[in-house]
């Protein structure tokens, strides 16, 4: 060996003080981490190094702190490594590449793995935009935020092989901290749970606790279940509320959405017969944060699809205002069946819209926009002509334009009562009408023209049996000539 080719060997053999050997030609080894590359703090992790089976030593380099790491013996049969953490704290965190020694020198490092560390800061919230509730195809955005500064933040879908995704995060002027996610289409080849968390630009892999789950609910086009209140649509502060959904599909699930939240409440289905299925849902006691709009939807266990939503039920919460309202009747509490009725809800306060209801009745309640007379906000209820079907108890509420599910104190009950005949026995109409009259209906101009049109009716006929009679008077006449 030349004088000159020692003097290199010395001088490579210098320059990494180490390990004193050099890479060779064997491939570099795989490197994961079990069970994943996110641990919650606290929790044990275990990384392992895969190489070959000439592997005599396996060392674990993390970036930026002293190499090695740590360094194992391999397992038989000698092809891998393992490197245990019993308990994962945030200065576990970091890139982490791994190599193995054999005989013949020390293999490539591996590609790097990051091993994330969660649950070190407070979590953010996640919400979705416009609505939890898409159709299928839909796109919305999902926003992760927080009060506190992160500098990032990722949304991880739940699922095997889903990537994360990071984004810078937002300063609005009320200082929080956001970045919005767009999602889409969604679709109902699978269930769309999300979850996000936030983190710091100088520590990169310590991550705040995760958000709670966020799930998006793909509505199809399947029959619509159907959605009703086992108490009625109007509830006070205090009282319990149930709403049932049910279907005549067989639905294994159900899910309720109010309009306007970021979640919706799940529940499984309950088998009363073959291919009836229910959910109930009790939301009680109630405030009024539980007066709003509400629809539902059924699905199969082994669907991601839900179906169509049913009709929208709202929920109304009495008892909100203190200005009291009255509800009156005309012609009177008592009438006959025919006769024309009309109800009219007052205030002294001011409320935009009246509402009437009548107890036990299924349809909701009517609503008519308030006017203003004689220094009182009024509505006219017109029912038309009465049948004993309109009898019953009637209530009258106010609210406020700003938030019509809130309602005022109720009226007192007022007792219609229709006497005579039974009539038609269908119910009251289960909305107001198109065109509601200000006033009970004048028939003063109905009846004049009636009466003309009878007169006209009888003074033809005056006139054809005026001529009917000359006519039989002609051949008699000419007889006695």
């Amino acid at each position: 060996m030349t004088p000159a080719l020692t003097a290199l060997l010395c001088l490579g053999l210098s320059l990494d003080t180490r390990t004193h050997v050099q890479a060779g030609p064997h491939p570099k080894p795989a490197l994961w981490a079990e069970p994943g590359s996110v641990i919650i703090r606290g929790s044990p992790v275990t990384i392992w190094c895969r190489g070959n089976l000439e592997a005599q030593e396996y060392r674990l380099d993390k970036e930026g702190s002293p190499d090695p790491w740590d360094t194992q013996k391999p397992l038989e049969p000698k092809n891998k490594a393992r490197f245990s953490i019993p308990f994962t704290t945030e200065h576990h965190a970091g890139r982490f590449r791994c190599y193995y020694l054999s005989s013949e020198g020390r293999s490539e490092r591996s590609d790097p793995l990051e091993l994330v560390v969660t649950g070190v800061y407070s979590k953010p919230t996640l919400s979705v935009l416009p609505s939890p509730v898409v159709a299928s195809g839909g796109n919305v955005t999902l926003r992760c935020g927080s009060q506190r500064g992160y500098h990032h933040f990722v949304l991880i879908e739940e699922g095997e092989h889903r990537v994360p995704r990071t984004l810078d995060s937002q300063q609005l002027h009320s200082g929080w901290f956001q970045a919005l996610f767009p999602v889409g289409p969604v679709t109902p080849s699978h269930r769309w749970t999300f979850r996000c968390y936030g983190y710091y630009s100088n520590t990169p892999q310590v991550w705040s606790h995760r958000s709670d789950p966020l799930e998006i609910l793909a509505s199809g086009v399947s029959r619509k279940p159907s959605l009703l209140t086992l108490q009625g649509p109007v509830v006070a502060p205090g009282e319990t509320l149930t709403l049932q959904c049910g279907s005549n599909v067989g639905y294994d699930r159900f899910a309720l959405y109010k309009e306007g939240e970021h979640d919706f409440l799940q529940r499984p289905g309950q088998q009363r017969q073959a291919g009836l299925s229910q959910a109930n849902f009790p939301l009680g006691p109630v405030n009024r944060y539980h007066g709003g709009q509400y629809r539902c939807y059924g699905a199969y266990n082994l669907s991601s699809e839900w179906s169509a939503p049913s009709d929208p039920l709202d929920i109304l919460i009495s008892r909100q205002f203190n200005d009291t309202v009255s509800l009156s009747v005309q012609p009177g509490p008592t009438v006959a069946s025919g006769e024309n009725v009309t109800l009219l809800c007052q205030s002294w306060g001011q409320f935009h819209t009246f509402l009437l209801t009548k107890e036990g009745a299924a349809h909701p309640p009517l609503r008519l926009r308030s006017k203003y007379r004689a220094a009182k906000y009024q509505a006219e209820f017109p029912m038309g002509l009465v049948t004993s079907a309109h009898a019953g108890t009637y209530r009258c509420y106010g609210s406020l334009s700003s938030n019509p599910y809130l309602l005022s104190v109720p009226s007192d009950p007022l007792e219609l009562v229709v006497s005579g005949p039974s009539g038609d026995s269908s119910p009251p109409p289960t909305g107001p009408p198109s065109t509601p009259a200000s006033h009970p209906q004048d028939y003063t101009v109905e009846n004049l023209i009636r009466m003309g049109m009878a007169g006209l009716i009888l003074v033809v006929l005056g006139i054809l049996l005026f001529e009917a009679l000359r006519s039989r008077r002609s051949p008699q006449e000419a007889a006695g000539r």
